[in-house]
C-alpha cells in the first residue's frame, strides 16, 4: 500500500513539473484527486503578455465526477479553424502539381482514400491517447509524443523498454516536419512576392525578398498560446480562401478551358510517387490533432460522427479535389508548385492575389512554428540552468535561432514542389500512418483477443501503403532535387 502511494506521489510530482516546464509554451491543465475527499486540484499554467503565472483552483465535485474550469478553452469553431489552417497552407496551392503527378482520374480517386486513411489513423491516435490518460493517475491529456511513450509503456512487456525511444522518434519527425513546413512557407511567400516586385520595377533578388519577410516572421512567432493565435489563424484562412477563389476565378475567365481529354487521366511510376508525397504534405494537420482536441471545451465533439475532425477533413478534401482538378485542366503540364505562380503577373488583380495568398501562408507560419517550439523548449529548459534562470529571454533567443534556421534552409531550396514531396513522403507519412498503426497494435495487444483478423488486415494494409509511399516518394524526390541542383 505504501509503495502504491509512493508511486502516485512520484507521478503527481512529474505531472506538476511538466506543467511548470510547459508554462511558457501555453496553457497546460493537470488534475489530481486527493484520497478520501471530494476535492480536485487543478494546476493550470497560462501565459499573459509573456509572463509565466501559476494558478491553483479547487473545485467541489459530486460523487465520482469533477468539474474543472478550463482557461482559454477553444470552441468547436476555433478548433475547426485551426485544423483547417493546419491543412490548407502551401499544400492547397500545390494541388495543381499534385493532380499533374497523379492524373485527373487517379488523383480524384486517391485523394479521398488518403483522406479516409488519415482520419482513421488520427482516430487511432486519439483512442490511444485517451486510454493512456485513463491509466495515468493525475493526467488529463497527452500530446503526440507523450501518447506514444505511454502506450508503449503500458503495452506488452517486451515493448515497454522502447517507450522512450519511440517518443524521441516521434519528436524528431515532428520537428523535422514542422521545420520543413516553415521553410516551405518562406519559399512560397518569397516566390510570389518576387514576381510582383519584379513586375513593378523593384529589381532585387529572391534572397533579398526573403530577407525582407524575415523580420515580420519574427513577430507572430512570439505568440505562445493557440488561443491567442486564433484571430491570426482566422484572418489567414480568409486570405487563403480569397487567394484561392480569385485564382480559380481567373483560371475560369482566362478563355475557354482546355479539354479534359488533353490531360493525363492516370500516371504511374515516378510521377505517382511525387503525387503521394504532395498529398500527404497537404494533409499536414496531424501534429495539431491532440493539442486541438485537448484545448477544446468539449473534447468529445472533436472526433464525433459530425464533429470537428470529420467535417473539416470532408470540406478540406473537397476543396483539394476541386482546386487540383481545375488547376491541372487549365495549365496542364506547365502548372507550378503554387498555382498562384501561373497567374499572369502583368495583371493587377493577379498581383493582388499573389500578395494576399502570400499573406495567408505567412500568417499560418506561427501555428506550424508553435508545434516545433512546444517540443524543443521543455527539454532545453530541463537541461539548461540558464534557461531555468532566464526562461523568457532564453525562449526568445531559441525562437529567433529557429526562425533564422528555417530562413537559411529556405534559401537553398531549388524548387517548392520537390521539397513539398520530400517532406510529405518521408516525415508526414510516418506521422500520419506508421506511428498510429503501431499505437493501435500496442493498445490492442493489451486486451485479450483485441487483435482480430480485421485489425491485422487493416493495419497491415495501411503499413504496406505507407512503406511503399515512403520508399518510392523519398527516393524520387531526392533524385529530382539532385537533378535540379546540377
Amino acid at each position: 500500500m505504501d509503495a502504491e502511494q509512493d508511486q502516485q506521489k512520484q507521478q503527481q510530482t512529474v505531472s506538476e513539473q511538466k506543467a511548470i516546464e510547459a508554462g511558457e509554451m501555453g496553457r497546460t491543465l493537470e488534475i489530481t484527486r486527493v484520497t478520501g475527499t471530494a476535492t480536485a486540484t487543478a494546476a493550470a499554467t497560462a501565459t499573459t503578455n509573456g509572463d509565466h503565472q501559476m494558478e491553483k483552483q479547487a473545485t467541489d465535485v459530486e460523487g465520482n465526477s469533477s468539474q474543472v474550469k478550463r482557461r482559454h478553452a477553444t470552441s468547436n469553431l476555433e478548433a475547426a479553424t485551426h485544423l483547417f489552417k493546419g491543412s490548407v497552407g502551401a499544400g492547397l496551392f500545390a494541388m495543381g502539381d499534385c493532380f499533374k503527378n497523379g492524373g485527373l482520374a487517379g488523383a480524384t480517386i486517391l485523394l479521398p482514400i488518403i483522406a479516409v486513411m488519415c482520419v482513421h489513423c488520427e482516430r487511432m491516435l486519439i483512442r490511444g491517447s485517451v486510454l493512456a490518460v485513463e491509466r495515468t493517475p493525475g493526467a488529463t491529456f497527452f500530446d503526440y509524443p507523450e501518447t506514444v511513450e505511454k502506450c508503449f509503456e503500458y503495452g506488452p512487456r517486451p515493448l515497454r523498454r522502447m517507450s522512450r525511444i519511440m517518443k524521441l522518434i516521434v519528436e524528431m519527425f515532428l520537428c523535422v516536419t514542422q521545420f520543413g513546413f516553415c521553410a516551405i512557407y518562406f519559399v512560397f511567400i518569397t516566390e510570389n512576392l518576387h514576381q510582383v516586385l519584379q513586375q513593378n520595377g523593384v529589381d532585387i533578388g529572391m534572397s533579398m525578398v526573403m530577407l525582407i519577410t524575415l523580420l515580420p516572421a519574427m513577430i507572430p512567432s512570439l505568440m505562445t498560446n493557440l488561443k491567442y493565435i486564433s484571430p491570426v489563424s482566422a484572418f489567414a484562412n480568409v486570405a487563403l480562401l480569397f487567394g484561392l477563389i480569385a485564382t480559380l476565378s481567373i483560371a475560369f475567365s482566362d478563355g475557354p478551358m482546355p479539354s479534359v481529354g488533353d490531360r493525363h487521366l492516370f500516371t504511374s511510376g515516378s510521377q505517382l510517387s511525387l503525387f503521394f508525397g504532395t498529398a500527404l504534405f497537404s494533409y499536414e494537420g496531424i501534429a495539431l490533432i491532440l493539442p486541438l482536441r485537448n484545448s477544446m471545451r468539449k473534447p468529445e465533439n472533436f472526433s464525433s460522427r459530425f464533429g470537428v475532425l470529420n467535417s473539416t477533413m470532408f470540406f478540406t478534401t473537397g476543396l483539394f479535389i476541386f482546386t487540383g482538378f481545375v488547376s491541372y485542366v487549365r495549365w496542364g503540364e506547365d502548372v507550378a508548385g503554387s498555382i498562384t505562380l501561373n497567374l499572369v503577373v502583368e495583371d493587377v488583380l493577379s498581383q493582388v492575389v499573389k500578395v494576399v495568398a502570400a499573406l495567408g501562408v505567412f500568417l499560418g507560419y506561427p501555428i506550424q512554428f508553435f508545434v516545433m517550439m512546444k517540443i524543443l523548449w521543455p527539454p532545453l529548459k530541463r537541461s539548461n540552468s540558464c534557461a531555468q534562470k532566464y526562461p523568457i529571454t532564453m525562449q526568445v533567443v531559441l525562437r529567433f535561432v529557429m526562425v533564422m534556421m528555417t530562413f537559411g534552409v529556405a534559401l537553398v531550396v531549388p524548387q517548392l514542389n520537390l521539397f513539398i514531396s520530400l517532406i510529405g513522403a518521408l516525415c508526414s507519412t510516418c506521422l500520419a500512418f506508421v506511428i498510429p498503426v503501431l499505437i493501435d497494435f500496442v493498445v490492442r495487444a493489451q486486451v485479450p483477443k483485441g487483435l482480430g483478423h480485421w485489425s491485422y488486415a487493416k493495419n497491415l494494409f495501411i503499413l504496406a501503403v505507407a512503406l511503399l509511399g515512403i520508399v518510392t516518394g523519398t527516393y524520387q524526390s531526392i533524385v529530382e532535387i539532385i537533378r535540379e541542383f546540377k
